[in-house]
């Protein structure tokens, strides 16, 4: 059910993501009295699932959900109508148009998707307020949870004071920071310690799709005992909070192991806490070392709740979420430039992570959470801007590089010249997308397999 609700979200995120998109490139059209022949969500190759005609444009809905489209008079496209441009152009055609004109059309598209973003992100700033955990209240320090966090140096109670000089005011800056390599500032046991990030951890975190590899140290909370442990009887219950082992007082998952690390195949003593209650339970050890239970990684919420850490809430009246949008929208873009330009530097592995519909649809929540889909829409949004800008035919930021050279040499690029660019762009954006929907296929195979 979680899988379908993701999909849910996803195809009505890129919806409206796409809708909104294309009438950037049509009212900047219609505003310069461009013909536009067709305004289509989705792609329809042979048919479609819907379609209207008014004046002189079809509305519709295509079959094949991998975007949409308009179709301007005029213009060489990915329709590559060739008959059109066979003919002696004409006034309310792309191609007579001053190249400014055509210009502004072709940035429509970006133009309104950098604007939603932003809208969007003041929106919420406006209705949720910006809720977070400042790094300075994680006072005992991270939890490594994850074997990467290890294999960099990191060790469970670091506090991490800087990355790369810059210091995290929110507990996740640190993962978003870290993924750039360079080197962490931090304090470990009193002692104030740097440690360098090595170049392809992007590439190892990526390519394993780790969910988290820190976070605050979270309590020791039994979620389940299952049958075929052999603590079934041992008096366990679910929600039972550790709190001690053999005598030795815990307050964290972590120190738990800690303790236990020399006692495997030991029946030993367990301090808990039941309902406020504390109790003492025997339970066994297996040759490993483990109790064979299912433990609770608290959320954010139940972390709050159990007043281990305190989170902090920003709110925004309607004239302040304005300008916080605005600075949260830039920020999320310069990240993802950030993490964009990573791509192309091979040592980091990057590469490894480009994943297509699976991955984008897997940002969302198995749940349905208006905020957290306003979010992801928001972010997405800003990515589709910035890829569409990129200066690769059959892209708008390739129309607008060959627009730009025509403004500055006052050439046109002729016709069959754009013709086979835009078939060069179209078999470069195909590789790709298949590329990176064939990575999402390896990771599900993968994940199967176990």
């Amino acid at each position: 059910m979680g899988a379908v609700i993701q999909i849910g979200q996803l195809l009505l995120s890129l919806s409206i993501l796409v809708i909104l998109h294309e009438l950037g490139h049509f009212l900047f059209a219609k505003l310069f009295n461009t013909r536009v022949e067709k305004f289509y969500l989705f792609f329809d190759p042979w048919f479609s699932l819907f379609k209207y005609k008014k004046g002189d444009t079809e509305y519709g809905i295509g079959w094949l959900p991998l975007g949409g489209y308009v179709k301007i008079s005029g213009m060489i496209d990915e329709s590559l109508d060739r008959e059109q441009l066979k003919k002696p152009p004409q006034p309310y055609e792309f191609r007579s148009k001053p190249a400014w004109q055509r210009l502004m059309i072709m940035l429509g598209g970006v133009t309104v998707n950098l604007i939603l973003g932003i809208v969007i992100y003041s929106f919420v700033l406006f209705l949720w307020g910006e809720k977070y955990l400042p790094n300075k209240n994680i006072t005992d320090g991270i939890w490594c949870a994850d074997s990467l966090a290890y294999d960099i140096g990191l060790q469970n109670g670091d506090k991490i004071i800087s990355i790369n000089e810059v210091q995290p005011e929110e507990f996740s800056d640190i993962l978003g920071e870290i993924i750039y390599g360079g080197d962490i500032t931090l304090e470990r046991k009193g002692q104030i310690q740097t440690i360098e990030i090595p170049t392809d951890f992007i590439g190892k975190f990526v390519e394993e799709r780790r969910g988290f590899i820190v976070y605050p140290r979270v309590p020791f909370i039994v979620g389940e005992v299952p049958d075929t442990s052999q603590n079934a009887g041992s008096g366990l219950q679910a929600k039972d909070q550790v709190v001690g082992v053999e005598g030795i007082p815990i307050k964290y998952y972590d120190e738990y192991f800690s303790i236990v690390d020399t006692m495997k195949g030991r029946q030993i003593t367990l301090d808990i806490l039941r309902n406020d209650k504390p109790l003492s339970l025997q339970v066994k050890l297996d040759e490993r070392g483990k109790l064979n239970i299912v433990n609770i990684i608290a959320s954010f919420s139940e972390l709050e709740r159990l007043g281990i850490y305190k989170f902090e809430t920003e709110h925004f009246n309607f004239f302040q979420a304005i300008p916080a949008g605005l600075v949260k929208a830039w920020g999320k873009l310069g990240s993802y430039i950030r993490q964009f330009k990573l791509i192309f530097d091979f040592k980091t592995g990057a590469y490894k992570g480009i994943g297509g519909f699976g991955t984008i649809g897997g940002l969302f929540p198995p749940s349905w959470d208006w905020h957290a889909f306003w979010e992801i829409t928001a972010f997405l949004s800003l990515i589709l801007a910035f890829m569409n800008v990129l200066p690769i035919p059959a892209l708008d930021g390739g129309h607008v590089l060959f627009l730009l050279f025509e403004m500055v040499t006052g050439r046109k690029p002729g016709d069959k010249f754009l013709e086979y660019a835009q078939i060069v762009g179209l078999v470069l954006l195909i590789f790709l997308l298949a590329y990176a929907n064939g990575n999402d296929l390896v990771r599900w195979i993968q994940g199967l397999i176990g």
